[in-house]
């Protein structure tokens, strides 16, 4: 599928009467313009036309819906306006991702890892939307009670767990679809609980936001074993984060290639 064919889709699965759409061949970006709410977002066409590649029809169903449900929290929020901190949680994204939102305004954030940064959302039930220092004001808020509130808040979501085993290492899968799978990796009492289960290295993944890995890594072919798995979830996920994995280690997060640096050094110092 190429650029234009996928706007083409894109024109049949939502109402021009609605939308506008500004197609920029140049920079392979499509502005998708809401024509009641005077406000837009700009939609990547060659990460979608790479989903489809392997998943067809159904990346472009996700990037349907996930346009679908950002407007519709656009609507609520014209309509109600924000009132409730409980509503606050903390998301993961890249440092890549964007720091202002398409309107220009800075979005709300806290330095993280050098791969990862927390933003923060404003949950609407099915879609959430990242706070923006335009919408302190509306919540009468500074932004540190929106880094409290979500610190809060992520330590009531679930933290269930799917176990499953390769070449002798322990994996834990925590996938509740709830959109704050990845912000789970913010809450340490969660953490140190499963580090007291951990026997080998544990180590945390959050290749996108749908999931968080935790892993009891046992032997050398165990980090081999994640390496393969961040990077297939990490090309697959709707929101990707990092294809890095993390060692915890009392509160701290490592990169996995300083790990094995150090230990490549070490046994260098040991000869």
């Amino acid at each position: 599928m190429k650029s234009k064919e996928l706007v083409e889709q894109l024109k049949l699965r939502l109402s021009t009467e609605q939308f506008e759409f500004h197609f920029d061949k140049e920079k392979d970006m499509l502005r998708l313009n809401h024509k009641s709410l005077n406000r837009g977002m700009d939609i990547s066409l060659p990460e979608i036309i790479a989903k489809y590649q392997t998943i067809k029809e159904k990346a472009i169903d996700e990037v349907v819906y996930t346009i679908e449900q950002t407007f519709q929290a656009m609507e609520k929020e014209r309509a109600e306006g924000f009132h409730d901190l409980s509503l606050v949680y903390p998301v993961i994204r890249s440092t890549s991702f964007p720091l202002k939102s398409n309107e220009g305004h800075t979005f709300i954030t806290t330095d993280h890892t050098a791969e990862t940064r927390i933003f923060y959302a404003l949950d609407l039930g099915t879609t959430y939307r990242l706070i923006d220092e335009s919408m302190l004001e509306k919540l009468n808020v500074s932004a540190n009670q929106i880094r409290e509130a979500a610190r809060f808040s992520v330590r009531k979501l679930p933290t269930n767990t799917k176990k499953d085993e390769v070449a002798g290492n322990i994996f834990y899968f925590l996938n509740e679809n709830d959109g704050y799978d990845a912000s789970r990796i913010l809450n340490e009492s969660f953490l140190k609980e499963m580090e007291s289960k951990i026997e080998g290295d544990m180590t945390l993944s959050v290749p996108h936001q749908d999931v968080l890995i935790i892993g009891d890594i046992r032997n050398e072919v165990g980090y081999d074993v994640l390496a393969q798995m961040t990077m297939h979830f990490f090309s697959v996920g709707a929101v990707p984060i990092t294809s890095l994995s993390f060692v915890y280690d009392k509160g701290e997060l490592e990169p996995i290639f300083i790990l094995a640096k150090n230990r490549v050094k070490k046994e260098q110092d040991d000869q």
